[in-house]
Protein backbone atom coordinates (compact mmCIF):
# COMPACT_ATOMS: atom_id res chain seq x y z
CA UNK A 1 0.00 0.00 0.00
CA UNK A 2 1.21 3.48 -0.80
CA UNK A 3 1.61 5.26 2.54
CA UNK A 4 2.57 8.69 1.30
CA UNK A 5 0.26 11.53 2.13
CA UNK A 6 -1.12 13.73 -0.60
CA UNK A 7 1.25 16.55 0.44
CA UNK A 8 4.57 14.68 0.26
CA UNK A 9 6.72 15.07 -2.84
CA UNK A 10 7.80 11.56 -3.70
CA UNK A 11 11.29 11.88 -5.27
CA UNK A 12 14.31 14.17 -5.31
CA UNK A 13 13.22 15.27 -8.78
CA UNK A 14 9.86 16.33 -7.36
CA UNK A 15 11.40 18.03 -4.37
CA UNK A 16 13.08 20.56 -6.68
CA UNK A 17 9.58 21.53 -7.80
CA UNK A 18 6.76 23.18 -5.91
CA UNK A 19 3.03 23.11 -5.35
CA UNK A 20 0.57 25.75 -6.43
CA UNK A 21 -2.79 25.75 -4.70
CA UNK A 22 -5.81 26.30 -6.93
CA UNK A 23 -9.49 26.15 -6.08
CA UNK A 24 -9.75 22.57 -7.35
CA UNK A 25 -6.60 21.27 -5.67
CA UNK A 26 -2.85 21.50 -5.27
CA UNK A 27 -0.88 21.19 -8.51
CA UNK A 28 2.74 20.03 -8.70
CA UNK A 29 4.83 22.33 -10.91
CA UNK A 30 8.48 22.11 -11.90
CA UNK A 31 10.45 24.83 -13.66
CA UNK A 32 14.05 25.44 -14.59
CA UNK A 33 15.87 28.46 -15.97
CA UNK A 34 14.90 32.10 -16.26
CA UNK A 35 11.30 32.03 -17.46
CA UNK A 36 11.36 35.75 -18.14
CA UNK A 37 14.50 35.80 -20.28
CA UNK A 38 13.34 33.51 -23.08
CA UNK A 39 10.13 31.79 -24.08
CA UNK A 40 9.99 28.58 -22.04
CA UNK A 41 9.22 25.11 -23.33
CA UNK A 42 6.04 23.79 -21.71
CA UNK A 43 6.03 19.97 -21.43
CA UNK A 44 2.64 18.30 -20.95
CA UNK A 45 2.24 14.65 -19.98
CA UNK A 46 -0.22 11.89 -20.83
CA UNK A 47 -2.37 9.18 -19.26
CA UNK A 48 -1.90 7.44 -16.85
CA UNK A 49 1.53 8.72 -15.89
CA UNK A 50 2.77 12.23 -15.01
CA UNK A 51 5.31 14.91 -15.83
CA UNK A 52 7.96 12.60 -14.36
CA UNK A 53 7.87 11.10 -17.87
CA UNK A 54 10.14 14.02 -18.86
CA UNK A 55 12.74 13.45 -16.12
CA UNK A 56 15.15 11.63 -18.44
CA UNK A 57 15.00 14.31 -21.13
CA UNK A 58 14.88 17.31 -18.77
CA UNK A 59 18.61 18.06 -18.43
CA UNK A 60 19.17 17.87 -22.17
CA UNK A 61 16.42 20.40 -22.85
CA UNK A 62 17.25 22.65 -19.89
CA UNK A 63 20.74 23.22 -21.31
CA UNK A 64 19.11 25.20 -24.13
CA UNK A 65 15.71 26.49 -22.96
CA UNK A 66 13.82 27.45 -19.81
CA UNK A 67 11.38 24.66 -18.97
CA UNK A 68 7.96 24.32 -17.32
CA UNK A 69 5.99 21.19 -16.56
CA UNK A 70 3.20 20.12 -14.23
CA UNK A 71 1.13 17.17 -13.13
CA UNK A 72 -2.50 17.58 -14.12
CA UNK A 73 -4.98 17.08 -11.31
CA UNK A 74 -5.45 13.35 -10.77
CA UNK A 75 -1.86 12.53 -11.76
CA UNK A 76 1.54 12.11 -10.16
CA UNK A 77 2.33 14.46 -7.29
CA UNK A 78 -0.73 16.68 -7.76
CA UNK A 79 -3.93 16.27 -5.78
CA UNK A 80 -6.41 13.65 -6.97
CA UNK A 81 -9.76 15.04 -5.84
CA UNK A 82 -12.90 12.94 -5.90
CA UNK A 83 -15.14 15.88 -6.80
CA UNK A 84 -13.51 17.02 -10.03
CA UNK A 85 -14.80 16.30 -13.51
CA UNK A 86 -11.41 15.44 -15.05
CA UNK A 87 -12.71 16.88 -18.30
CA UNK A 88 -9.90 18.08 -20.53
CA UNK A 89 -11.72 21.41 -20.64
CA UNK A 90 -11.21 21.79 -16.88
CA UNK A 91 -7.66 20.46 -17.11
CA UNK A 92 -7.00 23.21 -19.65
CA UNK A 93 -8.37 25.74 -17.16
CA UNK A 94 -5.99 24.34 -14.53
CA UNK A 95 -3.07 24.68 -16.92
CA UNK A 96 -3.90 28.29 -17.76
CA UNK A 97 -4.24 29.16 -14.08
CA UNK A 98 -0.75 27.76 -13.46
CA UNK A 99 0.74 29.70 -16.38
CA UNK A 100 -0.88 32.88 -15.07
CA UNK A 101 0.55 32.27 -11.60
CA UNK A 102 3.99 31.88 -13.19
CA UNK A 103 3.52 35.12 -15.11
CA UNK A 104 3.96 33.50 -18.51
CA UNK A 105 2.64 35.11 -21.66
CA UNK A 106 4.10 32.79 -24.31
CA UNK A 107 5.32 29.18 -24.55
CA UNK A 108 6.70 26.58 -26.89
CA UNK A 109 4.17 23.81 -26.33
CA UNK A 110 5.11 20.11 -26.28
CA UNK A 111 2.27 17.64 -25.64
CA UNK A 112 2.24 13.86 -25.37
CA UNK A 113 -0.63 11.35 -25.37
CA UNK A 114 -3.73 12.70 -23.53
CA UNK A 115 -2.34 16.23 -23.43
CA UNK A 116 -2.28 16.49 -27.23
CA UNK A 117 -6.01 17.12 -26.81
CA UNK A 118 -5.31 19.78 -24.17
CA UNK A 119 -3.03 21.36 -26.76
CA UNK A 120 -5.88 21.20 -29.28
CA UNK A 121 -8.22 22.90 -26.79
CA UNK A 122 -5.66 25.69 -26.40
CA UNK A 123 -5.67 26.07 -30.19
CA UNK A 124 -9.49 26.14 -30.21
CA UNK A 125 -9.53 28.92 -27.63
CA UNK A 126 -6.83 30.75 -29.53
CA UNK A 127 -8.86 30.97 -32.73
CA UNK A 128 -11.82 32.24 -30.69
CA UNK A 129 -9.71 34.99 -29.15
CA UNK A 130 -9.93 33.40 -25.69
CA UNK A 131 -6.32 32.29 -25.12
CA UNK A 132 -4.34 34.57 -22.77
CA UNK A 133 -0.93 33.27 -23.88
CA UNK A 134 0.92 33.15 -27.17
CA UNK A 135 1.77 29.79 -28.71
CA UNK A 136 5.21 30.25 -30.24
CA UNK A 137 5.33 26.65 -31.50
CA UNK A 138 3.53 23.33 -31.14
CA UNK A 139 4.95 19.80 -30.91
CA UNK A 140 2.61 16.81 -30.73
CA UNK A 141 3.94 13.38 -29.71
CA UNK A 142 2.13 10.03 -29.80
CA UNK A 143 -1.39 11.09 -28.93
CA UNK A 144 -4.55 9.29 -30.07
CA UNK A 145 -6.23 12.53 -31.10
CA UNK A 146 -7.85 10.88 -34.10
CA UNK A 147 -9.97 8.52 -32.05
CA UNK A 148 -11.17 6.43 -35.00
CA UNK A 149 -7.57 5.47 -35.77
CA UNK A 150 -6.56 4.85 -32.15
CA UNK A 151 -6.07 1.21 -31.11
CA UNK A 152 -7.21 1.35 -27.48
CA UNK A 153 -5.57 -1.08 -25.09
CA UNK A 154 -7.62 -3.65 -23.19
CA UNK A 155 -7.18 -1.63 -20.00
CA UNK A 156 -8.44 1.56 -21.68
CA UNK A 157 -11.51 -0.26 -22.99
CA UNK A 158 -12.31 -1.71 -19.56
CA UNK A 159 -11.84 1.60 -17.74
CA UNK A 160 -14.51 3.19 -19.94
CA UNK A 161 -17.16 0.73 -18.71
CA UNK A 162 -19.25 1.55 -15.63
CA UNK A 163 -18.71 -0.65 -12.57
CA UNK A 164 -16.27 -2.95 -14.39
CA UNK A 165 -13.88 -0.04 -14.87
CA UNK A 166 -14.00 0.82 -11.16
CA UNK A 167 -13.37 -2.80 -10.18
CA UNK A 168 -10.47 -3.07 -12.63
CA UNK A 169 -8.89 0.14 -11.33
CA UNK A 170 -9.19 -0.88 -7.68
CA UNK A 171 -7.70 -4.33 -8.24
CA UNK A 172 -4.95 -3.40 -10.70
CA UNK A 173 -1.42 -4.25 -9.60
CA UNK A 174 2.17 -3.37 -10.34
CA UNK A 175 2.85 -6.57 -12.36
CA UNK A 176 -0.11 -5.76 -14.60
CA UNK A 177 1.03 -2.14 -14.95
CA UNK A 178 4.58 -3.23 -15.75
CA UNK A 179 3.37 -5.64 -18.42
CA UNK A 180 1.08 -2.99 -19.97
CA UNK A 181 3.79 -0.36 -20.03
CA UNK A 182 6.41 -2.61 -21.56
CA UNK A 183 3.98 -3.51 -24.34
CA UNK A 184 3.91 0.17 -25.31
CA UNK A 185 7.67 0.51 -25.78
CA UNK A 186 9.33 -0.08 -29.10
CA UNK A 187 12.55 -1.01 -27.29
CA UNK A 188 11.51 -2.27 -23.81
CA UNK A 189 15.10 -3.03 -22.82
CA UNK A 190 15.79 0.73 -22.62
CA UNK A 191 13.52 1.04 -19.55
CA UNK A 192 14.60 -0.59 -16.31
CA UNK A 193 12.37 -1.86 -13.55
CA UNK A 194 13.22 0.96 -11.14
CA UNK A 195 11.84 3.55 -13.54
CA UNK A 196 8.63 1.60 -14.07
CA UNK A 197 8.25 1.15 -10.33
CA UNK A 198 8.50 4.92 -9.84
CA UNK A 199 5.87 5.54 -12.49
CA UNK A 200 3.60 3.10 -10.67
CA UNK A 201 4.20 4.71 -7.27
CA UNK A 202 3.24 8.08 -8.72
CA UNK A 203 0.10 6.59 -10.25
CA UNK A 204 -1.16 4.94 -7.04
CA UNK A 205 -0.17 7.81 -4.75
CA UNK A 206 -3.10 9.51 -2.96
CA UNK A 207 -5.60 6.87 -4.10
CA UNK A 208 -4.76 7.55 -7.73
CA UNK A 209 -6.01 4.19 -8.98
CA UNK A 210 -9.54 5.12 -7.96
CA UNK A 211 -9.47 8.16 -10.25
CA UNK A 212 -8.60 6.21 -13.40
CA UNK A 213 -12.19 5.59 -14.58
CA UNK A 214 -13.07 9.29 -14.14
CA UNK A 215 -9.94 10.40 -15.96
CA UNK A 216 -10.56 7.95 -18.80
CA UNK A 217 -13.60 10.01 -19.80
CA UNK A 218 -11.20 12.07 -21.91
CA UNK A 219 -11.44 9.32 -24.54
CA UNK A 220 -15.14 10.10 -25.03
CA UNK A 221 -14.34 13.82 -25.17
CA UNK A 222 -12.02 13.19 -28.08
CA UNK A 223 -15.00 11.98 -30.05
CA UNK A 224 -17.42 14.59 -28.72
CA UNK A 225 -15.09 17.54 -29.40
CA UNK A 226 -13.43 16.22 -32.52
CA UNK A 227 -14.71 19.01 -34.77
CA UNK A 228 -13.62 21.65 -32.25
CA UNK A 229 -10.18 20.18 -31.57
CA UNK A 230 -9.13 18.73 -34.91
CA UNK A 231 -10.73 21.67 -36.70
CA UNK A 232 -8.61 24.09 -34.68
CA UNK A 233 -5.29 22.43 -35.53
CA UNK A 234 -6.30 22.22 -39.19
CA UNK A 235 -6.51 26.01 -39.17
CA UNK A 236 -3.26 26.56 -37.27
CA UNK A 237 -1.54 28.33 -40.14
CA UNK A 238 0.63 30.79 -38.20
CA UNK A 239 2.15 28.56 -35.50
CA UNK A 240 5.21 26.46 -36.43
CA UNK A 241 4.35 22.83 -35.70
CA UNK A 242 6.06 19.47 -35.49
CA UNK A 243 4.62 15.98 -35.20
CA UNK A 244 7.20 13.82 -33.38
CA UNK A 245 6.21 10.15 -33.32
CA UNK A 246 7.48 6.84 -32.03
CA UNK A 247 6.66 4.53 -34.94
CA UNK A 248 6.19 1.35 -32.87
CA UNK A 249 3.32 2.74 -30.79
CA UNK A 250 0.56 0.09 -30.68
CA UNK A 251 -2.11 2.58 -29.49
CA UNK A 252 -1.46 5.95 -31.09
CA UNK A 253 -0.29 4.27 -34.27
CA UNK A 254 1.98 5.94 -36.79
CA UNK A 255 -0.96 6.49 -39.15
CA UNK A 256 -2.26 9.09 -36.66
CA UNK A 257 1.01 11.00 -36.71
CA UNK A 258 1.13 10.90 -40.49
CA UNK A 259 -2.47 12.13 -40.75
CA UNK A 260 -1.84 14.95 -38.28
CA UNK A 261 1.20 16.08 -40.24
CA UNK A 262 -1.01 16.38 -43.32
CA UNK A 263 -3.81 18.16 -41.47
CA UNK A 264 -1.72 20.82 -39.68
CA UNK A 265 -0.61 23.51 -42.15
CA UNK A 266 3.14 23.32 -42.72
CA UNK A 267 3.72 20.73 -39.99
CA UNK A 268 7.06 18.96 -39.87
CA UNK A 269 6.88 15.17 -39.37
CA UNK A 270 9.72 13.41 -37.56
CA UNK A 271 9.49 9.66 -37.00
CA UNK A 272 11.53 7.80 -34.38
CA UNK A 273 11.42 4.40 -36.03
CA UNK A 274 12.63 2.17 -33.17
CA UNK A 275 10.56 3.80 -30.41
CA UNK A 276 7.02 3.34 -29.16
CA UNK A 277 4.42 5.28 -27.21
CA UNK A 278 6.87 6.97 -24.80
CA UNK A 279 9.76 8.12 -27.02
CA UNK A 280 10.99 10.63 -24.42
CA UNK A 281 11.28 7.82 -21.86
CA UNK A 282 12.77 5.23 -24.18
CA UNK A 283 15.42 7.35 -25.90
CA UNK A 284 15.65 10.83 -24.37
CA UNK A 285 18.66 11.64 -26.53
CA UNK A 286 16.82 11.06 -29.79
CA UNK A 287 13.69 12.83 -28.56
CA UNK A 288 15.65 15.86 -27.33
CA UNK A 289 17.71 16.06 -30.52
CA UNK A 290 14.60 16.29 -32.72
CA UNK A 291 12.89 18.80 -30.45
CA UNK A 292 15.95 21.03 -30.08
CA UNK A 293 16.57 20.96 -33.83
CA UNK A 294 12.98 22.05 -34.45
CA UNK A 295 13.15 24.86 -31.88
CA UNK A 296 16.53 26.05 -33.17
CA UNK A 297 15.02 26.58 -36.62
CA UNK A 298 12.23 28.86 -35.42
CA UNK A 299 12.29 32.61 -36.00
CA UNK A 300 13.83 34.54 -33.11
Amino acid sequence: MNKRTSHELPTAWHRTGTRIQLRDGSVFVRTEGDLGARTPVLLLHGFPTSCYDYARVWTRLAAHHPLVTLDFLGFGASDKPVHFSYSLLEQTDVLLQILARLGLTSVHLVAHDMSTSVASELCARRERGLLPIQLRSLTLANGGMLIDLTQLSTAQQILRRPVLGELFARTSSYPLFQHSMRSLFGTPELIDGAELRQLWELLVRADGKARLPQISSYLEERRRFQDRWIGAIQRLEDVPSMVLWGARDPIAVLAIGERLARLIPGARLRVLHELGHYPHLEDPGAFAAELLDFLAGLPA
